[in-house]
């Protein structure tokens, strides 16, 4: 997710973008300054057909399926105040086993699917440990002056490697496997962030659970709604926009192809998009 830290390739894209007429930069927003630029950590590149123990996933599906409740408009939250010691103990294994453990002798399949599960679950482990907050963003642990949040925080050590949430999302997940729907899988822990799914990704399911996720935020207000003025999408294909083609026809193909018939009508009758919008809440069943 972004944060203020910001980095010359980010920068220069900014200004790239400040550089266009006004009309083609009209439903963008100047947070899309802020979010980091996809850029492999060259340790993690390295992949193989180890014999070794793959991570198993069990534990983690147990624990989303006992805590991750469906809200009232669809949005799938976390009882955060609720969640039991024993529950935040069995988080706190599961993270410490995955930690242990040596995914550059893996395959592809089984990397994707565990750094997924391990952004995920760091994130609510983060949460839980900074409860109450009201968003993810006063959680404030990233070394710098300029940084905020959390997500350049070192939260653990893997191989002899301390790594954040932003290493795992923009400097493995991104530009590893150059797939715009690990958007749709990572979770920030906000409203207007794609749900967190109540299972675990998993190597031999993960297109299809990627396909599942990409098409129901696309088909939710929180990925594309329609106003007077036009279509409005998350901040997500914003920020992001590098992964979606890097411009505003990009955006709209990507949407077109996860919308149901009728949407994606609308959505090409419109000919453009009117604006941007994301709730940065916590997914909180306890403030509903």
């Amino acid at each position: 997710m972004p944060s203020r830290n910001t980095n010359r390739r980010s920068i220069l894209q900014g200004l790239a973008v400040a550089a266009l007429s006004p009309a083609l930069i009209a439903w963008r927003s100047n947070e899309a300054l802020f979010a980091p630029s996809a850029s492999a950590i060259d340790f993690w590149a390295e992949s193989g057909q180890g014999s070794g123990p793959r991570p198993d996933f069990t534990p983690w599906s147990e624990w989303l399926k006992a805590e991750v409740i469906e809200g009232e408009q669809g949005v799938n939250l976390i009882d955060y105040g609720g969640v039991s010691a024993a529950q935040r103990s069995a988080l706190d294994g599961i993270i410490r086993e995955w930690a242990g453990q040596s995914p550059r002798a893996w395959d592809t399949a089984n990397q994707r699917a565990y750094w997924i599960n391990l952004y995920n679950a760091l994130t609510l482990k983060v949460v839980l440990d900074h409860y109450p907050v009201a968003s993810i963003r006063d959680i404030d642990i990233s070394p710098g002056f300029f940084s905020s949040g959390p997500w350049d925080a070192e939260l653990l050590e893997i191989e002899g490697r301390a790594v954040t949430l932003n290493d795992i999302e923009h400097g493995i997940l991104r530009p590893l496997w150059g797939d715009p729907r690990i958007h749709y899988a990572v979770n920030c822990a906000s409203i207007g962030c794609p749900n967190l799914r109540s299972e675990a990704y998993l190597p031999a399911r993960l297109e299809a659970q990627l396909e599942e996720q990409a098409d129901a935020y696309v088909n939710d207000p929180r990925g594309l709604s329609f106003t007077a003025e036009g279509p409005v999408v998350s901040r997500i294909y914003d920020w992001f926009i590098e992964d979606f083609g890097g411009e505003e026809v990009g955006v709209i193909a990507h949407l077109r192809r996860h919308a149901a018939p009728e949407r994606a009508q609308r959505l090409a009758a419109a000919g453009g998009l009117a604006g941007t919008a994301y709730d940065w809440s916590l997914n909180d069943a306890g403030a509903e």
